[in-house]
């Protein structure tokens, strides 16, 4: 492999061409631009599918990369966090898609590419947890902001299985949708060792503060304490779910008495016929445990000011 200039970095690059309302491929061409005229030596790892573009990006780090950058939203981070956790690797995240809570919950620049892709050369590596899964064959899984098991993943199945609308107004209707049908769901909730059993309208298994494009659901969450927030919502009606529902956006729903906040390294969720979503992406069925990680992952950050 040859050696680059001083200051010089390897960068694999891997773009969402639909992020930014379909204006990914021309954001992604546009950083890499940035990047080389740097001087950085740009490697495009982007695919037509996810699963292509992951198996790209493993074999680039393999051989060895000193940045991996993502251009799109959450998705996007979450496919960084997966490839890069517990590795040497750098993630820069250029956050260009609708949500974008992970890069906005570490002060990152959001819609901002230019000063994004900067953070490539300027940036400064800054250690935080990613929670890890472990599946039966032994197989991890990660996510670096708020898995969601309860009514905001039910409406996240709904969402998904709808072609249309696209963006936000799917994910609004899928919630009048699902409304009527919802009934509090039995959970166990265990943390550090300790059961609880409790019906949930929803639980939350949150490494950062926000989830679905700025509910504050998690507001106290620190990506670097090693330790993970679980916010439960317990039993109430639908009524007052819906008043209690909207505080989420500015985290004003942990004053009421119906939520419960626990903390803990290890969290093993159980319920039936849930299926838990992170970072925004379909992650795993419940029943599953979490393990936050501290340090597991290093991500590029503005200098102090």
């Amino acid at each position: 492999m040859a050696s680059l200039p001083t200051g010089a970095r390897r960068v694999g690059l891997v773009v969402n061409p639909t992020s930014g309302k379909n204006r990914g491929m021309s954001l992604g061409l546009e950083v890499a631009h940035r990047l080389r005229a740097a001087g950085h030596e740009v490697l495009d790892l982007s695919d037509e599918t996810y699963a292509a573009a992951r198996d790209r990006a493993l074999g680039a780090i393999a051989q060895g990369l000193d940045v991996l950058a993502v251009v799109g939203g959450d998705g996007m981070v979450h496919l960084g966090v997966n490839l890069a956790a517990e590795s040497k690797t750098p993630l820069a995240v250029i956050a260009a898609g609708t949500g974008n809570d992970v890069a906005r919950g570490l002060g990152l620049p959001v819609h901002d590419p230019v000063r994004a892709a900067d953070l490539v050369t300027t940036g400064v590596p800054r250690s935080i947890d990613a929670v890890r899964h472990t599946d039966v064959h032994g197989v991890h899984r990660w996510y670096a902001g708020v898995l969601g098991a309860g009514f905001d993943s039910l409406v996240n199945e709904r969402a998904n299985t709808w072609p249309w609308p696209k963006g936000q107004m799917r994910y609004n209707l899928a919630i009048l949708r699902e409304l009527p049908l919802f009934h509090a769901i039995p959970y166990a909730v265990t943390v550090d060792g300790v059961r609880h059993e409790t019906r949930a309208m929803l639980v939350v298994v949150a490494n950062g503060p926000s989830y679905g494009g700025g509910m504050r659901v998690a507001p106290d969450a620190r990506f670097d304490d090693g330790l993970a927030d679980v916010v439960v919502l317990h039993e109430i009606s639908t009524i007052e779910f819906l008043k209690v529902f909207p505080k989420v956006f500015s985290g004003r729903h942990l004053g009421h008495p119906a939520v419960e906040v626990l903390r803990g390294r290890e969290v093993t969720l159980e319920a039936d016929g849930i299926v838990a979503y992170a970072d925004g992406e379909r992650f795993a069925p419940l029943p599953l445990t979490l393990e936050t990680v501290p340090g597991a992952l290093t991500v590029l950050t503005p200098p102090a000011t």
